[in-house]
């Protein structure tokens, strides 16, 4: 029950306003730790080579395994959610995952680096999904964008602060007669384990258990959420069949072609920093923190654009059209504008996965809703696999990771093509333009 208090009832923009601000930056905290977690193998790449002898078509292997089972896992962890409540399965998500991310200190050859890249997307499955199910549960439509955009913002800011704080945590070399990358998994894995508390005691599982609600307001987030369901999904939202639809199958391509490019990037780009010129593993943090820098400014401002059905498809059209032209731009350039290529790039990293999902939400209702978000999620993660899968077994047999990129911005181009044809739940109840234009046309004569 709602306990909170108010001297006057706060209008839909007050509440919105306070929603954001109570919500956001402990789902952001969570994404970060998320992020830090599951990428920061590829700081470690060039040391488990040296120590253990994983190479480079292995380390984008055990890169890829963690995809494998996050995505096999996605369904059924958001149909717990939704069952179970957001604050205890995202705390136990967390709790698991930081155990586990920490365990890949111990990790001792090729076997081991597999099996625990295994049981951390296992553990950390569900909370993208999750936060994707519960921002339905708290904004309409018109917010959902930006709301996402904000929670995306844990992926740059991982990135940003990943690469200094992993090359420093590294610098612990021989501490204890410890690896450096052996300090930087456990000392980076055990906070996610103490910020499932955090999660625990502060997030309320829907409007009516948020105390720093009242009842009435609660019950007007709430019915009018309900509306906007009823009003996109219409009679068939309720069934997981939906998630079968032409139009999801659509988003789920766009999204599985996006989650290429992003985790290409993640897990390749220090990598390909490294080869610019002697540069010291901080100096590789640093600049692989840029292209996460220009994503930061994209996921904070391009996303509230996205208010309507029209303006949305025009900005992801948009959006991959301009990550396909930064990321061949990074592939046939020098040093300096290939980073620039990938800071274009990024710039809509999150501006298109932030809206990919509106047209699943806009189609879905209920259990069907927690499983599709939870499938599209899943189907799409399969390009985190793909993806730095590839671009390693390319780098062994060309030499050269460039060459990965350019298949890439082809892909990214295919993408565009097809977001042509994404259409929102609300669009089919919509007659179009010109289908009213004729209408009137045949009235008048």
């Amino acid at each position: 029950m709602s306990t909170a208090t108010t001297a006057a009832p706060r209008d839909q923009q007050q509440l919105t306003r306070l929603m954001f601000r109570k919500l956001m930056p402990l789902l952001i905290a969570a994404y970060v730790l998320s992020f830090l977690d599951r990428t920061n193998i590829a700081l470690a790449k060039h040391q488990l080579d040296v120590d253990l002898g994983i190479s480079a078509a292995a380390y984008g292997l055990g890169a890829g395994l963690f995809f494998l089972t996050y995505a096999l896992s996605e369904v059924p962890s958001n149909l717990i959610m939704h069952r179970v409540g957001a604050r205890f399965w995202i705390a136990r998500i967390m709790a698991t995952w930081g155990l586990i991310s920490a365990a890949m200190a111990f990790v001792q050859g090729e076997t081991s680096f597999y099996v625990l890249r295994l049981l951390l997307g296992i553990a950390e499955a569900g909370l993208f999904p999750g936060v994707m199910l519960y921002l339905t549960y708290w904004f309409d439509r018109q917010q959902r964008a930006r709301a996402t955009g904000y929670f995306l913002l844990g992926v740059c800011l991982a990135n940003i602060i990943g690469g200094p704080l992993g090359a420093a945590l590294m610098k612990m070399d021989g501490l204890l007669g410890w690896h450096g990358w052996q300090w930087m998994f456990l000392l980076e894995g055990l906070p996610a384990v103490l910020f499932a508390w955090v999660v625990w005691r502060h997030l309320p599982d829907r409007p009516g258990k948020a105390r720093w609600l009242s009842a009435e307001e609660a019950r007007a987030v709430e019915q009018r959420l309900a509306r906007e369901a009823d009003e996109g999904a219409g009679q068939g939202g309720h069934s997981f069949r939906q998630c079968f639809t032409p139009q999801i199958l659509l988003a789920i391509f766009v999204y599985f072609c996006h989650q290429i490019t992003i985790y290409t990037v993640i897990f390749f780009l220090p990598g390909i920093i490294g080869k610019y010129g002697s540069l010291s593993i901080m100096h590789v943090g640093l600049l692989n923190s840029l292209p996460w820098i220009a994503a930061a400014v994209g996921a904070l401002t391009l996303p509230r654009l996205a208010t309507n059905p029209r303006r949305s498809r025009h900005l992801l059209v948009m959006g991959l059209l301009v990550m396909a032209a930064g990321v061949l731009l990074a592939a046939v350039s020098g040093p300096v504008l290939s980073l620039l290529g990938f800071c274009v790039a990024a710039l809509m990293f999150f501006v298109v996965q932030s809206i990919i999902f509106l047209y699943p939400a806009s189609r879905l209702k209920g259990a069907a809703l927690a499983g599709g978000l939870g499938f599209v999620n899943c189907c799409g993660l399969l390009g985190g696999f793909v993806g730095p899968s590839v671009m390693g077994a390319i780098e062994m047999t060309t030499g050269d990771a460039m060459n990965g990129l350019k298949v890439i911005a082809l892909v990214l181009l295919l993408a565009a093509l097809v977001a042509l044809r994404l259409r929102q739940g609300q669009e089919d109840r919509q007659p179009c333009h010109g289908a009213v234009a004729r209408s009137a046309k045949q009235h008048s004569i």
